[in-house]
């Protein structure tokens, strides 16, 4: 067995042959020709000419060996709900749902937007798409219709995919009602919305030759079977919007090839998952979590993935250790605020179940603080690997490498580099690689590995510019977070350096939550920051200059405003950008070229000092902030 330095180290100076050797754990039904074609900067086509298909591989080559072996299972503890679909039934249920989708017209290339609970459906959905080539889009079930109107408009999708109805902590979500409201709004809604019931919205309107019935149009297509398209391994596979700095979301585009090796290799080399194991990743299919490690990654390495509707208290604190006791869960993946929601309730909830078949645990999704690291890894018993990366990386980016090298763990630290980034740690002016224990940005020179984003969604410029732009004269991706490397290596990743906040692993741009802010009629102007919160992470927090100051004169009238400018944020974003406080003043402290000083703001409200103000047009705005905030 190579030591980890090794083997990152071959990956980096032997990148061709390195991932060639990675490229053979999957199914080309075309060999490529190239390993990698790097000819325009910084755009990197990998396996160039390889033919394969992302559902292939996670589905029909296991039929033979494990047909019969469980490939997902559904647990609903919001509706009561448990079903288990062999790799033969899941394959039968995905050749259906493909049937299903030619039947309306999608095409290969053809988007489709899935706006779906946490339903086995959503994943028939997915992979169907993968299957006949058509390019899915995933939209979280909590984004508002405006939100969802945006994603319609910026892919163009021919179908939708959606259902009645969702479920959280028992009350039920109505997705359809969302749906309608989005298609109102959108300039390029699709021809057809197919509609799976779960009959918690009784009086679902329809709409007459758009609106498909899922049940209806599968009981046409039992049986059906349609081949698997392949795609040249840079095909587009699918889109995943993520917030910006700006308002409008970037589409995060995704190939074939490379994303089918780089899970692949990560299951053994990270994961350390293995065929017929199972793993439980508590995430959700809006998310890349969900897509990589819920979808994909564990169908890819033959194993049996958990899919989970619910949260981590219902019915108790203990239902997720009770689901690794019952499923033999060997790899398990959440994230540092779930932790920090179960550390809050009796350790006994973990304590009483047999954990005994669980490997690793694994955390991402926002910084994780060492009191929480520690916490879980001492009530668990077991290695808990803390990981970083992004939507656009599509796996990790900084790791622990169990697979490779079983390196110890430091609290609080994603570890090292995973193989295939070229990770460096610069300063944020000069742009030099900075010293151990030093802050830097952290920064990956390209070609980006597999797996990572190719291009924004239609707009190769906004890639560029958005991702290689931040230091002159080199050409670097930036992930947009501070971090430190200590004296042994590992990395420490200490927070955001744009105006893009982390709520409980949900990035959030604040430009998009002022723009909603800005949508109530007494609101003139306002900013938005993220404000260190114990339990998620970051908090927004908004700052909102009032048209009519005696609208705010009184404690009940802000109060009353506050409640209010709340609800259109929901209306507008959803309630995942609702801000934790709404804070009224009648200016706001800016430069004397009129930019504002959100890190000011941010560090008054951290209780911290707000830095150099030499450039502050009106020293009492940031007053106004400090006594708002009292």
């Amino acid at each position: 067995m190579t030591t980890y330095r090794e083997f990152h180290r071959r990956s980096i100076e032997q990148r061709e042959a390195f991932w060639a050797e990675e490229a053979q754990r999957i199914h080309w039904h075309k060999p490529f020709a190239r390993v990698l074609d790097y000819a325009r900067p910084p755009f990197a086509k990998w396996f160039v000419g390889g033919e394969t298909n992302l559902c292939h591989n996670a589905l029909d080559r296991h039929l033979d060996a494990r047909g019969e072996q469980a490939a997902l299972v559904w647990i609903s503890t919001e509706v009561d709900g448990r079903q288990t679909f062999t790799y033969r039934q899941l394959h039968a249920e995905v050749n259906r749902a493909a049937a299903m989708m030619r039947s309306l017209g999608v095409k290969r290339g053809d988007r489709v937007i899935i706006y779906m609970p946490m339903i086995p459906e959503a994943c028939f959905a997915i992979l169907a798409c993968a299957r006949i080539g058509a390019i899915h889009s995933v939209v979280f079930g909590g984004f508002a219709a405006a939100s969802l109107a945006a994603r319609i408009d910026d892919a163009k999708p021919s179908l939708m995919i959606t259902a009645d109805g969702g479920s959280r902590m028992g009350k039920p979500v109505l997705y359809k009602a969302l749906v309608d409201e989005s298609l109102k709004l959108a300039q390029h809604p699709p021809r057809k919305v197919l509609i799976f019931r779960r009959g918690l919205d009784a009086n679902m309107p329809v709409v007459a030759g758009r609106d498909v019935d899922w049940k209806e149009l599968a009981a046409q297509h039992q049986g059906a079977s349609v081949p698997c398209a392949w795609l040249e391994s840079n095909e587009p596979s699918y889109i995943l919007y993520t917030s910006g700095t700006t308002g409008k979301p970037k589409g995060v585009q995704r190939d074939v090839g490379g994303y089918a090796v780089a899970l692949a290799s990560s299951m053994d080399r990270i994961f350390c998952g293995l065929p017929g194991e199972t793993m439980f990743t508590t995430s959700d299919i809006g998310w890349v979590v969900g897509h990589s490690y819920i979808i994909y990654g564990p169908l890819l390495a033959g194993m049996t993935t958990i899919m989970y509707e619910g949260v981590p208290v219902r019915p108790d604190a203990g239902v997720w250790w009770k689901i690794v006791q019952d499923y033999k869960v060997s790899v398990m993946f959440s994230a540092p605020t779930a932790v920090r929601v179960l550390k809050k309730h009796d350790v006994a909830f973990l304590r009483k179940y047999d954990l005994s078949t669980l490997k690793h645990l694994f955390l991402a999704g926002e910084p994780l603080d060492e009191p929480t690291h520690r916490w879980v890894s001492d009530s668990l018993g077991r290695p808990v690997i803390d990981h970083y990366w992004q939507t656009e990386t599509g796996w990790p980016l900084l790791s622990a490498h169990p697979g490779v090298e079983k390196t110890p763990l430091k609290m609080g630290s994603p570890s090292f580099p995973v193989y295939g980034y070229d990770v460096r740690l610069l300063h944020e002016s000069t742009g030099k690689p900075v010293a151990d224990g030093e802050k830097g940005v952290v920064t990956i020179a390209p070609p980006l590995p597999p797996g990572c984003m190719t291009t924004v969604w239609g707009d190769d410029e906004r890639f560029v510019k958005t991702y290689f732009t931040d230091f002159k004269d080199q050409l670097v991706y930036s992930t947009f977070d501070w971090g430190i490397r200590d004296r042994d290596g590992y990395y420490f990743i200490l927070g955001r350096t744009d105006d893009v906040i982390n709520v409980a692993g949900h990035r959030l741009g604040t430009r998009e939550i002022e723009e909603a802010v800005n949508m109530h009629p007494g609101i003139a102007e306002c900013a938005v920051v993220g404000v260190a919160d114990q339990l998620k992470g970051q908090l927004p927090m908004a700052f909102a200059v009032v048209k009519d100051p005696a609208a705010v004169a009184s404690k009940e009238a802000r109060m009353k405003l506050e409640g209010e400018v709340m609800q259109t944020v929901d209306k507008q974003l959803g309630a995942i950008g609702r801000p934790g406080r709404v804070f009224f003043v009648t200016l706001l402290p800016k430069t004397r070229s009129g930019k504002v000083l959100r890190r000011s703001i941010q560090a008054l409200a951290e209780k911290r000092d707000p830095g150099d103000l030499t450039t502050i047009e009106d020293p009492g705005a940031l007053e106004q902030i400090r006594e708002a905030l009292k």
